[in-house]
């Protein structure tokens, strides 16, 4: 059975880029990686500003909002995050989504597709992998930073350049080593 990956699309904000971007690293995730790969949009979730009455280390959810996102994200072995960097930091809405949630997170690895400015979303990047790695997933090195994003879509379509390409090849790579073994003690069995 194939690994499950879940991009998830960071931004919600009306006029958002980030599902077009997250569409091409879905498309070339099916083409360059033996992962499932489907797309979670924090815009089609519609998740609140977090309203849980429990801390999410208890896995109790009190509203189906939290229990459909709590789904998509358990049933995933890597996720890859699509982020704009709005002010140098990750958008609102994607640092809320993360943080509903704990158990989900446990040993899955992350990368990170992050788009801007001259950086390419790099600062937001890091921001999010001190976020990641607090709520227990493996935040990786290799990602693919889309500096002056502008420049790479058009017609709702991202065309990648040779670096944007050679990084996700090394991203995915990367995530599907990962994935494989801390499936593995994911599903190993816990000794008292």
């Amino acid at each position: 059975m194939a690994l499950k990956l879940k991009i998830v699309v960071g931004s919600t904000r009306p006029g958002r880029v980030a599902p077009v971007i997250a569409g091409w690293v879905a498309d070339f995730s099916r083409q360059n990686s033996g992962f499932d790969v489907e797309i979670a949009d924090l815009a089609d979730l519609d998740l609140p500003l977090y309203d849980e009455p429990k801390h999410p280390k208890s896995g109790e959810y009190a509203h189906e909002h939290t229990r459909r996102w709590a789904a998509i994200a358990g049933e995933a072995d890597a996720l890859i995050f699509v982020t704009p960097e709005y002010d140098s930091f990750p958008p609102a809405a994607l640092i809320n989504a993360i943080q509903y949630l704990v158990l989900e997170w446990d040993k899955k690895p992350a990368a990170i597709v992050s788009y801007g400015g001259v950086s390419g979303g790099l600062r937001a990047g890091q921001a999010l992998r001190q976020l990641l790695s607090s709520v227990g997933m493996v935040p990786i090195p290799q990602g693919v930073p889309i500096p002056f994003f502008p420049q790479f879509v058009e017609d709702g379509a991202l065309t990648p350049n040779q670096p944007m390409t050679d990084g996700a090849k090394a991203m995915l790579a990367e995530l599907e080593v990962l994935a494989s073994g801390l499936k593995s003690l994911r599903d190993a069995p816990v000794e008292a």
